[in-house]
């Protein structure tokens, strides 16, 4: 794991503790009732491990312009029912009467702030760990804090100065959540059973190409199976007439990252001929029916939906006999039930296989709760940008911050609490 600090690693009792969380919901769009409180659970660990500290929850709900940008007064209640005691709640995040509310917990108490992205510095700061740390809203809270724990994993992968700007102020751990998080990718990245297969689609294009390219140049993963979009542009890419309806969604998608996007393609498919597994067939939505269609029966002009059948019992295959599984984005237009197959099945052949299935978060995720699979999954992230992110090599900010406060605090740790 990153050499990061833990709450195994740090005295914790009797202190105030900023924790920062992912606890951002779906909602019903208009009572604002939780969909889903999966993430809210999540931080629970954690809490459980501050059970003598007076803790100071920093969490945020979507964010400005969109329906479900909400206080966090809700959440605050719900954490309350699912724990089974009162939450404090104070409407702000670092003025005044924020600062009165923390320096008012007594030991054992949990204060939850609003939400903070409705504090401008959140939202308009750009730049590194000084920079954030520069802000009032850091600042603030830091000045009634002892230790800041980090355990948003889904917004790791984002820089803001409730995430990193406590760097150098006070010591920075790791949450459990976020342990959890780092310690079961690490297993499925660093010493996957054999053989590891990436079976990577959706419509986050780019980020699935990145990810493969990492995963097949540092002989990660074995085989990479491409669904959804993913498969739509490299068969492109490998001389197959998508359609234009297929190609135009593609562009559109990519926006300003295509011409990047298919030229680290292009050298997948040159670099790694063998060891990619394109669709030998395909379902085309044509005047809202399912047919099913031999790749070399393309071009179409009709959107493709979803794998093939003979694609999907392939891949279903191999994911059965697999040791190692990364699992990101739907096989095809799940939301459609004639083009759910390809990604049900392939849900289903998770469930099955013997071997390790790492998911990343996102509709993945919430299709494998809606089918009951979840126990099924060796690790289910909480992040699907970080999770994408973290297996494309990628520096996540909140992971440098967290090895950059350990490195600072090591050695004083028990010193800097005590003064």
């Amino acid at each position: 794991m990153a050499s990061v600090l833990t709450l195994d690693d740090i005295n914790v009792e009797n202190k105030t503790v900023l924790v920062r969380v992912d606890i951002n919901c779906p909602l019903l769009p208009d009572t604002k009732a939780f969909l889903d409180t999966t993430r809210i659970k999540a931080i629970v660990p954690t809490l459980n491990k501050l059970k003598d500290s007076r803790v100071v929850l920093l969490a945020h709900q979507s964010r400005p312009g969109k329906n479900d940008f909400t206080s966090t007064l809700g959440h605050s209640r719900e954490l309350g029912r699912i724990l089974g005691r009162p939450i404090k709640w104070v409407d702000d995040v670092a003025g005044q009467k924020a600062m009165l509310a923390i320096e008012s917990l007594n030991v054992g108490e949990i204060l939850m702030l609003n939400n903070v992205r409705m504090y401008a510095d959140e939202v308009n700061t750009k730049g590194g760990f000084d920079v954030m740390a520069d802000t009032a809203m850091v600042q603030n809270l830091a000045s009634v804090a002892d230790v800041f724990v980090y355990d948003a994993f889904a917004c790791a992968h984002r820089s803001t100065p409730s995430g990193v700007g406590f760097t150098h102020l006070i010591p920075c751990v790791a949450g459990e959540l976020m342990r959890n998080e780092l310690s079961k990718l690490d297993r499925a990245l660093d010493h996957p059973a054999r053989p590891c297969i990436a079976v990577l689609g959706g419509i986050k294009v780019d980020d699935s190409i990145l990810v493969a390219d990492n995963m097949l140049r540092n002989n990660i993963c074995d085989q990479f199976w491409p669904t959804g979009g993913v498969a739509n542009l490299l068969l492109e890419l490998s001389g197959f007439e998508i359609g234009a309806v297929n190609h135009d969604f593609l562009v559109n998608e990519l926006g300003k990252n295509w011409h990047q996007t298919v030229e680290t393609a292009k050298s997948l498919l040159q670099d790694f001929a063998e060891h990619i597994h394109l669709p030998v067939d395909i379902a085309a939505n044509i005047e809202d029916n399912r047919v099913d269609l031999a790749i070399d029966q393309l071009p179409i002009e009709a959107p493709i939906f979803d794998m093939g059948i003979e694609s999907i019992l392939r891949l279903s295959a191999a994911i059965k006999s697999a040791g190692t599984i990364h699992l990101n984005g739907p096989a095809g237009v799940f939301e459609i039930e004639d083009f759910a197959f390809g990604t049900v099945e392939m849900l289903n052949a998770c469930a099955e296989s013997k071997g390790y299935v790492v998911v990343g978060g996102g509709h993945t995720s919430t299709l494998i709760v809606k089918h009951g699979l979840r126990d099924k999954m060796g690790h289910m992230s909480t992040g699907g940008g970080a999770c994408l992110d973290y297996i494309a090599g990628k520096n996540l900010p909140a992971v440098a911050s967290l090895e950059a406060s350990a490195k600072a605090f090591t050695l004083n740790i028990e010193r800097s609490l005590d003064q």
